[in-house]
C-alpha cells in the first residue's frame, strides 16, 4: 500500500468539518453505545480496518462484550441485540448501503416508532458521520498502528 498525504496535513478545515459532525453527535444526546454500534457496522460494510480497530477497542472499554462485538455482522441471527440495536443496525445498513435500495420506509418508520424523529435523525447524521470518517481514511491509506 502506498504511503498517501493525509486529509488532516493538507488541508485541517477539510477535516475539521468532519470533527465538527462528530462534535454534533456528541452534542445530539445520541447514546455511546449506539454510536459505537454504528460505527463498527459501517466500518465492516465500507471495509475500513482502521475504524474496524479503533472503535471495537473503544467499545470494550465502554463495556461492550466480546460476543456482540464478533457478531456484529451477523446481527441478524442472534438475540444478543435489542429491537432498538437491531432498528439501529438495519438503518445503518441502509444508509450506508444507500445506493442499493434507498432507505426504506419500513426500516425508518421503524427507528421513528421506537426512538422518535429527533433521536432518529440524530441515528442517521451518526451513520452519515463514519461514512465519511470511513471513506477518509480508506481514501488516505490510515495505518492500523
Amino acid at each position: 500500500m502506498s504511503k498517501r498525504s493525509l486529509t488532516i496535513d493538507l488541508d485541517p478545515k477539510a477535516y475539521a468539518a468532519v470533527r465538527g459532525l462528530e462534535k454534533y453527535i456528541s452534542e445530539s444526546g445520541l447514546d455511546k453505545i449506539h454510536y459505537k454500534l454504528i460505527k463498527i457496522r459501517a466500518s465492516q460494510i465500507n471495509g475500513c480496518a482502521f475504524c474496524i480497530e479503533k472503535h471495537t477497542r473503544e467499545a470494550r472499554e465502554l463495556g461492550l462484550s466480546e460476543q456482540r462485538i464478533y457478531l456484529l455482522n451477523a446481527w441478524r441471527e442472534t438475540r444478543l441485540y435489542t429491537e432498538e440495536e437491531r432498528a439501529i443496525l438495519a438503518l445503518t445498513e441502509e444508509v450506508t448501503f444507500i445506493a442499493n435500495k434507498g432507505v426504506r420506509d419500513e426500516t425508518y418508520n421503524k427507528a421513528v416508532a421506537l426512538f422518535g424523529e429527533a433521536y432518529t435523525k440524530a441515528i442517521v447524521m451518526g451513520i452519515v458521520t463514519i461514512n465519511a470518517w470511513n471513506r477518509i481514511a480508506i481514501a488516505d491509506h490510515w495505518p492500523l498502528n
